[in-house]
């Protein structure tokens, strides 16, 4: 009898694991750009009425599904749509995927150009290669763990780094909002107090492409509470590779907060979403819940 068991298989290599996340996130990219050409409609609503699933996030999931089991079948998933919805999927290799189909789908709805797919590979629960592509530049962002711990992000083959240090006055940092409304009252609070310390604030619509923004240099920093691990597994990888810190931790509304900056002025962010009152006083770096 064959074992199939994670302890019985060699680990896998990052790059390996890479270059599989990054054709699938371009086949899946293809789908996205061509249901976006047609008619785009709601299929269904999670967590509130605002907070939209299309058919065309649930196909590109199926299809990012697919293409890796083709390769990888005792691996792992776990995907923001589809049948298993905010469930992960147990594999025996040791391997999990991470997968947000269409990050950014109310963009995509509305037609605003600024959506990704984004796809992570996690090995022994630690992500080691990420993929995001911004479907309607056609950008690919990447980057994978070196066995040593090392990272390097790319953006289109090519090396990419953060910003260069600033004063917290000049940095221009990127946001989102929660679905739901007692939330984003709080949040909506502490951006009053958080807006006249830095230079302005953003909200684009894509927490994949906002981290990815960190780490190419567009952004000096990006803060929001209620997203998934499917939102950043893999733009925080290229983040980090990219010389940023990153943290998931709790919120004051209880839910996950990720925070994400260059290294050199990652603390006085974190400070200031403190004082802003974005993250309680107390809070502290920990896991928190997929």
């Amino acid at each position: 009898m064959t074992d199939h068991s994670a302890s019985a298989q060699p680990a896998p290599k990052p790059g390996d694991l890479l270059a599989l996340a990054v054709a699938t996130a371009r086949a899946a990219a293809d789908l996205v750009r061509e249901r976006a050409a047609g008619v785009v409609e709601v299929a269904a609503t999670k967590s509130t009425a605002t907070d939209v699933v299309t058919e065309a996030d649930r196909d590109t999931e199926a299809l990012i599904r697919r293409l890796i089991s083709q390769e990888r079948p005792e691996d792992g998933f776990f995907g923001e749509e589809g049948a298993s919805e905010g469930q992960s999927t147990a594999g025996t290799s040791g391997v999990r995927w991470i997968v947000d189909p269409i990050d950014g789908t109310v963009n995509f709805l509305y037609g605003l150009p600024r959506y990704a797919v984004s796809i992570a590979a996690e090995y022994a629960g630690e992500v080691v290669a990420g993929a995001v592509v911004d479907v309607s530049a056609g950008t690919l962002y990447a980057a994978f763990r070196q066995p040593d711990g090392s990272a390097a992000a790319v953006k289109d083959g090519e090396p990419v780094t953060v910003r260069p240090p600033a004063e917290l006055g000049q940095r221009l940092i990127a946001t989102g909002f929660s679905y739901d409304a007692g939330l984003r009252r709080i949040q909506a609070e502490a951006l009053v107090r958080f807006l006249p310390v830095v230079r302005d604030v953003r909200r684009i619509g894509s927490a994949a492409l906002d981290i990815c923004g960190v780490a190419e240099g567009t952004l000096d920093g990006y803060l929001e509470e209620g997203l998934h691990l499917w939102d950043h597994a893999a733009a925080c990888l290229v983040a980090e590779a990219a010389g940023a810190r990153w943290e998931a931790t709790t919120g004051v509304g209880g839910r996950r907060f990720v925070v994400v900056a260059p290294a050199h002025g990652y603390d006085e962010l974190r400070k200031a979403a403190v004082q802003a009152g974005f993250l309680p006083v107390d809070s502290l770096p920990g896991v928190v819940p997929d």
